[in-house]
């Protein structure tokens, strides 16, 4: 005799075409605020503690920050493109072709997360060098830069996935991981 396991339960796709447009607007753009709230307070916690460092640490850091504006431009491109695919393929009832799209934005974002640090440890002092008024300006973006690219490139695959679930519906598990990597970077930004 076969014993069946359970199995676990998975996050249900919503029906949006089910339910009142306002209550959907705010059902999504809520928990998205809140997100978005979390992300600045994430910076606002690193420049607490970088303050305490001298001007040329924060110089250096808010030069090294411009990269987060071109990761965030490239990541938009990723998760606009990749939750309007996956809300289509929903709406189609097509599971086959939301996969589809969820795993070449995956293997996009791991795409990135490669090539991000690989091109941001190579140009990274050239563009320090560039753009900081001194070398101590320059040593300290470069160092903060260096740490920062892995969390930068990890963003790619977070968007992908977090987009694909936004795609379905499902927008409270990315705010989620958005506070816990607030707790997180407040816990270690003292040290």
């Amino acid at each position: 005799m076969r014993i069946l396991k359970p199995r676990a339960a998975q996050p249900t796709v919503q029906d949006l075409t089910q339910v009142p447009v306002a209550r959907q607007v705010v059902g999504m753009a809520v928990p998205i605020a809140v997100g978005m709230v979390f992300q600045t307070l994430h910076k606002l916690i690193d420049l607490c503690f970088v303050g305490h460092l001298g001007n040329q640490a924060i110089a250096g850091v808010g030069a090294a920050g411009n990269m987060t504006f071109v990761v965030m431009a490239l990541t938009q491109v990723l998760g606009v493109g990749t939750g309007a695919l996956v809300a289509q393929a929903v709406g189609r009832k097509d599971r086959d072709d939301a996969k589809l799209v969820f795993n070449q934005s995956l293997a996009m974002g791991v795409a990135m997360a490669v090539l991000t640090p690989a091109a941001g440890y190579g140009l990274a002092p050239i563009y320090m060098d560039q753009l900081a008024a001194d070398a101590a300006m320059a040593a300290a973006g470069t160092t903060c830069m260096f740490w920062y690219l892995p969390g930068l490139a990890l963003q790619f695959a977070i968007v992908g996935m977090g987009a694909t679930l936004r795609g379905t519906g499902i927008v409270k598990p990315t705010m989620l991981v958005q506070m816990l990597t607030v707790l997180l970077d407040a816990t270690l930004a003292p040290c």
